[in-house]
């Protein structure tokens, strides 16, 4: 179960700064990383949010599936909530994130998740939603668009986990997938709760 961490630099400019290892794909994976950051920072200028162009204490995680690091990473997001989780989804089918949901609202943080309404109409979807339901997590559906194809972790105002990952029994098992958290970078977050928060309005109420 392989997994890897960068340290982003606290400085005007944006490195990347491996925790371990130095062999050729864990460069890429830098590489990448570093990329992903900066054309983050740059959607966060355009669209105007209140990025400063200095990170404190940020770091980037990346994880795979079916390696299982992917999985562990989204689980480790919900995990450490202290306030507040914001997610969208496509397919939801994953009974341990339905349930690290629900255990996250049962200790009091405010969970709210808005899902692809055509997707998740499946036994194994309905069984996960009505789980979320029966926890007091607040769950719209959302049908405006051809597809709801987000996969979006927001903890807290300041961690945001996505990728290719969907929130899905086979995408912890049996895809290649893979997930990226960004944590404590709060300008980036703030983009992606507008994202959420303009997918939640249009949603419905899941009952």
């Amino acid at each position: 179960m392989s997994s890897y961490t960068w340290k982003i630099a606290k400085s005007k400019r944006f490195s990347m700064i491996p925790f371990s290892g130095s062999d050729n794909s864990q460069h890429r994976l830098a590489a990448t990383a570093t990329r992903l950051i900066l054309a983050l920072s740059i959607g966060c200028s355009l669209i105007g949010c209140p990025f400063s162009g200095s990170v404190t204490a940020a770091t980037v995680q990346v994880g795979f599936s079916p390696e299982g690091s992917a999985q562990t990473l989204v689980l480790d997001v919900i995990h450490t909530a202290k306030h507040d989780i914001r997610m969208m989804g496509y397919d939801f089918t994953a009974h341990d994130i339905a349930h690290a949901l629900v255990d996250a609202q049962k200790r009091g943080i405010d969970v709210k998740v808005v899902l692809d309404a055509r997707s998740n109409d499946g036994r194994a979807s309905l069984a996960a939603m009505n789980a979320l339901v029966d926890g007091g997590v607040g769950l719209r559906t959302i049908d405006r668009y051809k597809l709801q194809h987000d996969k979006v972790i927001i903890t807290d105002g300041r961690t945001v986990e996505t990728g290719s990952f969907n929130y899905t029994s086979s995408a912890e098992q049996s895809n290649s997938e893979n997930a990226v958290v960004i944590w404590n970078f709060p300008e980036v977050a703030s983009s992606f709760l507008r994202h959420w928060q303009s997918r939640w309005d249009q949603g419905q109420r899941y009952q």
